[in-house]
């Protein structure tokens, strides 16, 4: 699998945007476009779909291994592996790993990932982009911080929300969560 960063410098080559480009079209600063380029980390899923955006591409493009025109079936036995985005504006990892559910569907307008949200003390930065997100609990609990309101969320319940809006997603109490989230980011 070729690398995040390197598809998103094989993409702006193409291209021809420059780095200063590209963070002017995704609404990122120049250091963090740089940050994200030098990493062999995958940038955060905002600042990903940022990028997309202003490559003009689906956020998808940068995890997929291949692509096929049907439908796409995921067997547990054979889940892709897991990947964890990162946060470009500090040194610290995510504390989300995501598990692409259709890395192999071709066009599509919606990631559907299963998610394990690992309890953090510290806040980490919330996040907001183009699109919309739809998150069901199958395990555990979570907190997810939506503007000004904050939901806690157990097993078997969801949320579906604007993603433009700044949101933060946390495991609700000591122990691990997983969901499944589903992004949809306009193209």
């Amino acid at each position: 699998m070729v690398a995040v960063t390197e598809k998103i410098k094989i993409l702006c080559a193409g291209k021809n945007i420059s780095v200063e480009d590209l963070a002017a079209g995704a609404g990122l600063r120049v250091d963090q476009v740089n940050r994200i380029l030098e990493d062999e980390r995958i940038p955060s899923l905002a600042s990903l779909i940022k990028i997309a955006r202003a490559l003009g591409v689906r956020p998808g493009t940068f995890l997929d291994d291949s692509e096929e025109i049907g439908p796409v079936v995921t067997r547990h036995a054979d889940s892709s592996p897991t990947v964890t985005f990162t946060s470009h504006l500090t040194d610290n990892n995510s504390h989300m790993d995501f598990s692409s559910l259709a890395a192999r569907k071709a066009g599509r307008n919606m990631e559907p990932f299963l998610i394990d949200i690992k309890p953090v003390t510290e806040t980490e930065n919330y996040s907001s982009h183009e699109g919309e997100e739809f998150l069901f609990v199958l395990e555990g609990a979570i907190v997810v911080h939506y503007g000004k309101e904050r939901y806690e969320l157990q097993k078997g319940d969801s949320i579906y929300y604007d993603s433009i809006v700044n949101h933060l997603v946390t495991a609700g109490g000591n122990s691990t969560a997983k969901i499944l989230g589903i992004v949809y980011s306009p193209a």
